[in-house]
């Protein structure tokens, strides 16, 4: 059984026992979530999807923690105008395991 999620802006298709890393939640590690933006529930061959969002469907995840990202680098130059520019971004995420779903 699985599910397709939205949050922070992004879909994640998710399985019970899993971990993902999702756009930072500010929620305590070891807090339950409760997350009830789902878009489909597919179990074996009994697929619901929802026209956005499945009334009822939930998933339940567990906070593991918080951190950030690996560092991106940016750069910009311009040839021949002496011309550059370095920059980097660190984005932050929260790391759940997925405990359930319910349609």
């Amino acid at each position: 059984m699985y599910a397709v999620i939205k949050t922070g802006g992004k879909q994640y298709r998710v399985e019970a026992g899993e971990k993902i890393r999702i756009e930072q939640i500010l929620a305590d590690i070891g807090s339950e979530l409760v997350i009830d933006q789902v878009l489909m529930v597919a179990d074996g061959n009994n697929i619901s999807m929802g026209k956005p969002l499945i009334d009822g469907a939930t998933v339940k995840a567990t906070v593991l923690g918080q951190g950030r990202h690996d560092k991106v680098r940016i750069f910009k130059m311009r040839r021949r105008k002496h011309y550059q520019k370095h920059q980097g971004h660190r984005q932050n995420y929260t790391e759940i395991q997925i405990t359930g779903i319910s349609a």
